[in-house]
């Protein structure tokens, strides 16, 4: 029995993740959780060399590669040009041709274990066991299998989407998507169990409004993405068991597989990190994984205002806005009274200097004057320890997933302005279900922006803050030893070992 157990294969994970911001910030997240958290998996992070590119602007991310010696990092062009800029309405483009290179690239990994391209040689040795790839890489399973190796997925949208887009084939038998008529967006959908009693139309994800050809080719990848979920051998998720048990009853029924609830995922990432801290001193901080170098100024900034005073605005790293949408958040922030931090991405805003100090011959002077007197810009700031600190008393967000849980975690009541995909469902679970803030997708408009931002930061602001102080104590229960995230990990690492077992290894 013992020799067996030395001849038995090391874990070896395959991460491969989404190549943008939120997707690689989550799974390089599971991959130092895997690493922290035992003492035997090896993890290989698996990403194209643009993103591997851009880690390296955030200085901390550089000596994650290389500060475990079971993480390894392998890099591969996905063809598109350097100036290609991979999201927005380009999202699709990227997608394809990271799916064109990737495929064959996974089988050869998998089957020969060839890492010609990896940055940290130390996992070479170890065979891969198992692979975690992104839920819209549908061609995951198929590879997994025929290379003998099984395949989770880790979808990083928020669970209560991912539970729309396994009802889709239900909201298209039913003739809610796609959207016909424009004019009765906010008709209750009635399809989606545990959501009939608040989610609307107008709420789905952005696809299901039908506008044009690629709406439709997106809801046929949707379908496409969800069929795979239940052939996978789990599915993980960055969320907790007492934020939304109801759907995680509804997904994991729908799956067939385990679902792994890991959230959140920074927070169960950091009690990990304290519990090794404990014993190796060189264990001090999480990589940022951030793709633009982050101004940490506006923390020294925010320790010279009052506790729950300033408004966090950040749009994510995907949203663009217009000049004039600009400008009416501008005018409802400086209207409310509030102080305000406000995150302004290389890129974000169509048509305009990414310099501040350049704006002022193209907009009002008295603005200016007040937003210099009340808010403070940056170009990226460090959201996590933002979100975190004391004097935040509200944030202004997409409704992006991570950036959701993030503010949930923290108790930071939320205003809601979604774009697309998940954030459309998030929002509108923010406002009328977890009761945490207010959700004003559609609008964009100085009244109403003044109007909620001082909701939430002064009328308003005890009740939102008893809801989003209670999330967050379950959150933070969530990843105490024997909470439920914690316990999944456990099941986790203990399933990935014995995963290595599971399937015999063939040939393509």
């Amino acid at each position: 029995m013992q020799n067996h157990v030395q001849d038995a294969p090391i874990p070896h994970v395959l991460i491969f993740p989404l190549p943008i911001q939120g997707p690689v910030n989550s799974m390089l997240k599971l991959a130092e959780l895997l690493i922290f958290a035992t003492n035997d998996i090896h993890v290989t992070f698996l990403t194209t060399d643009h993103v591997y590119n851009r880690l390296q602007v955030s200085a901390p991310t550089t000596t994650c590669f290389h500060r475990h010696p079971r993480l390894s990092v392998h890099t591969f062009s996905d063809g598109l040009p350097e100036g290609h800029i991979r999201g927005g309405d380009k999202f699709l483009e990227m997608m394809d041709a990271v799916k064109d290179v990737s495929r064959s690239l996974i089988k050869e990994m998998l089957v020969s274990n060839v890492s010609s391209n990896a940055i940290n040689v130390q996992n070479l040795k170890h065979p891969f066991t198992c692979m975690i790839a992104d839920g819209l890489y549908d061609f995951a399973v198929d590879v997994g299998n025929q290379a003998g190796i099984p395949v989770l997925y880790f979808d990083t949208i928020s669970p209560c989407c991912l539970w729309v887009c396994m009802c889709l084939p239900r909201l298209i038998d039913a003739g809610h998507v796609p959207i016909r008529d424009m004019q009765d967006l906010n008709a209750l959908v009635d399809v989606v169990p545990g959501m009939e009693a608040f989610l609307r139309r107008c709420d789905l994800p952005d696809m299901c409004r039908g506008r044009d050809d690629m709406d439709l080719i997106n809801m046929q990848r949707i379908l496409a993405q969800v069929k795979q979920f239940q052939r996978a051998q789990g599915i993980i998720l960055n969320t907790f068991h007492d934020l939304e048990p109801t759907l995680l009853s509804h997904i994991s029924s729908h799956c067939l597989s385990q679902v792994y609830t890991l959230g959140p995922l920074h927070f169960l990432l950091q009690r990990k990190m304290e519990i090794c801290s404990l014993q190796d001193s060189l264990v001090t901080s999480i990589c940022s994984n951030s793709f633009w170098k982050e101004d940490k100024s506006c923390m020294a900034w925010l320790d010279r205002q009052q506790p729950r005073s300033v408004i966090y605005c950040s749009f994510g790293s995907q949203v663009v806005m217009t000049k004039e949408q600009l400008i009416e958040f501008w005018h409802g922030l400086v209207n409310s009274g509030s102080t305000f931090l406000w995150v302004k991405r290389p890129g974000s805003v169509i048509g305009m200097d990414d310099d501040f100090r350049k704006w002022n011959k193209e907009m009002d002077t008295g603005l200016i004057n007040e937003i210099e007197r009340k808010g403070l810009i940056v170009s990226w700031a460090p959201q996590e320890e933002v979100l975190s600190h004391s004097a935040i008393g509200g944030f202004l967000t997409h409704s992006g997933w991570n950036s959701t849980i993030e503010s949930i975690t923290n108790g930071v009541p939320m205003i809601c302005w979604p774009h697309y995909v998940d954030q459309l469902v998030n929002s509108r679970v923010v406002s009328e279900v977890w009761k945490l803030g207010f959700d004003i997708k559609d609008t964009c408009d100085r009244v109403t922006i003044e109007k909620m931002v001082k909701d939430v930061m002064n009328l308003r602001k005890n009740e939102f803050l008893d809801n989003a102080t209670r999330l967050a104590n379950l959150a933070k229960r969530s990843v105490d030893e024997g909470g439920s995230s914690y316990l999944s990990l456990d099941c986790l690492i203990e399933d990935i070992r014995s995963l290595k077992m599971l399937m015999p290894n063939s040939s393509l």
